[in-house]
């Protein structure tokens, strides 16, 4: 992550960055990216970021797999938040129907984390403790995630009883921009990026054809159709990005208008 303030700090010389830990140490920071409570999380955040006084004003977000997923959550939640530029990574905005593979069989933690979330996601150990099982949604268990997925559901709509702040904050911003992977064999199905998903069968659902975007419960077509929603693609595996390619993308989103707005960067 330092490199990626580095190349923000170059782009945008004088520019506030701020990138937040959730735990003491770099170890339980990467814990935290497995195993505790979203929800629980992104309250402290807010909390923690809402004290900041050079976000008070209005702050940009970068968000590198599940990290976005979190950050738009936050913009959904913290009203302490102005947010102006949402920027994402292969983050699973519609789910994942398949739980997030491992880099490597040496990743305890994540080995840990996918034999846990094997013995059922929807338990009630395994939804409030594993992270990546509260953003899990079986296409075939579908009123399941529902009535068991504690975060999801809720952030993006799905539940009959809907929070109508969700959708004028994610209009309030100037832009959102979705990249997804071209090789990416971590995030499944591949259109979550951009907010789509399968249906039991395993047929894509583009975002443009849900419901979602239809009835614009969570704002994505008004901002769409304003202009302000960008979904792009970058060549490779899941967050294989090269140091030039940050720097062109943090040139042409958060241009030479937004050098004064700080930023908050999570991965």
């Amino acid at each position: 992550m330092g490199v990626i303030i580095g190349i923000i700090r170059d782009e945008l010389p004088g520019v506030f960055v701020h990138s937040v830990q959730l735990g003491s140490s770099e170890g339980t920071d990467r814990n935290a990216g497995f195993f505790g409570n979203v929800n629980n999380q992104i309250d402290s955040v807010c909390e923690s970021l809402s004290a900041i006084e050079e976000l008070q004003d209005g702050v940009n977000l970068m968000g590198f797999s599940q990290g976005g997923l979190f950050l738009r959550a936050l913009v959904q939640r913290c009203p302490a938040i102005k947010a102006k530029v949402l920027v994402t990574f292969g983050s699973p905005h519609g789910g994942v129907a398949r739980v997030p593979e491992c880099n490597s069989s040496d990743d305890t933690l994540c080995q840990w984390m996918r034999q846990l979330a094997s013995k059922g996601v929807y338990s009630w150990y395994i939804r409030d403790h594993v992270i990546q099982a509260q953003y899990f949604k079986d296409p075939e268990r579908i009123d399941q995630y529902l009535q068991y997925n504690i975060f999801l559901p809720d952030i993006n709509g799905d539940l009959e009883e809907r929070n109508e702040s969700y959708r004028e904050r994610i209009l309030a911003l100037d832009k959102m921009v979705l990249y997804k992977f071209s090789e990416d064999k971590m995030i499944h199905p591949a259109m979550s990026p951009w907010f789509g998903f399968v249906d039991a069968d395993g047929n894509d659902i583009p975002v443009q054809n849900s419901a979602m975007y239809k009835d614009d419960w969570l704002g994505l077509r008004g901002l769409d159709e304003a202009g302000k929603l960008s979904m792009l693609s970058l060549d490779g595996p899941h967050m294989h990005i090269g140091e030039d390619v940050i720097r062109d993308i943090v040139a042409e989103h958060f241009g030479a208008s937004e050098k004064a707005v700080p930023f908050y960067v999570q991965d």
